[in-house]
């Protein structure tokens, strides 16, 4: 139970039993977030640091499983028609140039602060989607917010400044606190430009994989990336996404809404977990 990796041959302090806790969490988080669109790396970073996996590795190491979580979620999303490519340039560009300027001024507010703003919003949007998702009478597509047709096309025609402004602070405040924050970006995705949740889903995974490559660079470049336990946990989300990605095709408007509410709940969770071990009181 004590054998480490690194007595196995692999570059890696960890032991046996801590590689396949993570590779078994890595499977389950991947199909949870292949099927609501979010890399859910702000699960699984709590995990690899519980196994005693030091704060800055632990960063690098879940920035890359979330990023080959999102690319493999994203294949399939693609293939299924579920994304939207103009919302990718228009909000994905802009996150991508915020999250590399926010990254400059992450000492300009307390991570912890940040994080529990951004753990409180999340969690408004987690339980208003679960109590929506709850008075949503119907099983056909769209956006159970705004009725059974979504009117994401025309939404998009008359917003594309909208999706800019909101994928810049989203990436400003992710590149401040060292997240692809894809749990904020997914609310506003339905909300504001009104979009098929199905839609959402494969769009939000798309831009999260980008984002995920631009700020795993800096880590890699650091050496703050664990390969060994990248490796298992990596193969492991890649093939939970794909199978959780082909599960959005399938699912009702409405069991995917109260879906993602109870994913952002834990998310929120999560990131006030975070915030709190960032803090000054912790």
């Amino acid at each position: 139970m004590n054998l480490t990796l690194d007595e196995l041959g692999l570059a890696s302090d960890l032991r046996v039993w801590h590689a396949v806790l993570l590779t078994l969490s890595s499977v389950a988080i991947g199909v949870l977030g292949g099927f609501v669109g979010l890399a859910l790396g702000s699960i699984r970073l709590p995990i690899l640091l519980f196994v005693g996996m030091p704060v800055p590795t632990a960063a690098g190491t879940n920035i890359l499983v979330s990023s080959l979580s999102a690319m493999t979620g994203s294949i399939r999303h693609v293939r299924g028609g579920r994304v939207d490519f103009k919302v990718v340039l228009t909000m994905g560009v802009p996150s991508v140039a915020g999250a590399f300027i926010g990254g400059f001024w992450s000492g300009a507010a307390p991570e912890s602060l940040l994080l529990a703003i951004v753990a409180v919003l999340v969690a408004w949007q987690g339980v208003e989607f679960t109590i929506m998702a709850r008075k949503h009478k119907g099983d056909v597509g769209g956006n159970p917010l705004f009725g059974s047709q979504s009117p994401e096309s025309e939404s998009q025609e008359r917003r594309p400044g909208l999706a800019a402004v909101i994928g810049l602070v989203i990436g400003l405040l992710g590149g401040a606190v060292g997240l692809i924050l894809g749990s904020i970006r997914l609310p506003a995705l339905v909300r504001m430009l009104k979009m098929d949740l199905r839609v959402v889903a494969g769009t939000n995974m798309l831009i999260g994989f980008v984002l995920g490559i631009t700020g795993w660079i800096a880590h890699a470049s650091r050496g703050e990336v664990d390969y060994p336990i990248l490796v298992m946990m990596g193969a492991g989300a890649m093939v939970g996404s794909q199978y959780g990605a082909k599960l959005t095709g399938r699912a009702s408007a409405r069991t995917l809404l109260f879906t993602m509410g109870w994913v952002l709940v834990v998310v929120a969770v999560a990131m006030g977990w975070q915030a709190f071990r960032r803090s000054s009181f912790a």
